[in-house]
């Protein structure tokens, strides 16, 4: 291995055992589920989150949603284009649609989603869901069009001075 791949290799494995460290430390302090995250850009922490779903009452503070919001405050920026998110599972279908978001440009686990089911998180249902059609999924969907919906679109196309995303 070269020094490069050497360094990855390391920060890989540092920043991985940091998250997998998160999720035991904040589990046990009854913050929420097994799960952690780092954010690394650079061989610097961006920033680090952990499972608060139940502390916080939010179904959606999963560690990587949690780190990715405080990576881009910490870097005031929505991208976080060339970070690596380190999770010590691989990421629910809203959290790898949230790295997909925030431009992360790799993801590194520890545990797999089938490894989660085996304790009780078990997404798969929502993996099976994304790609049906909106009147196949089991939360009942009603598309009732609008046309001042249609001309906030039309702004929005319209707009000069937006910042796309």
């Amino acid at each position: 291995m070269n020094d490069s791949t050497t360094e990855t290799v390391e920060n890989d494995q540092s920043a991985l055992q940091r998250a997998v460290h998160l999720s035991q430390q904040r589990m046990q302090a009854n913050l929420g589920g097994p799960f952690g995250a780092v954010i690394m850009r650079d061989g610097v922490i961006l920033a680090e989150g952990w499972n608060e779903v139940t502390s916080t009452n939010d179904p959606t503070a999963h560690a990587e949603v949690t780190a990715i919001r405080r990576a881009c405050a910490a870097v005031n920026d929505f991208s976080l284009q060339g970070a690596t998110l380190y999770t010590s599972c691989e990421p629910c279908p809203m959290c790898l649609a949230s790295a997909y978001w925030a431009r992360i440009s790799r993801i590194v686990y520890a545990n797999t989603r089938e490894e989660a089911a085996a304790i009780g998180f078990d997404d798969a249902f929502i993996y099976d869901e994304m790609p049906k059609a909106p009147h196949e999924r089991l939360i009942k969907m009603v598309h009732l069009p609008r046309e001042d919906a249609q001309a906030a679109f039309a702004a929005w196309a319209a707009k000069t001075d937006k910042i796309a995303y």
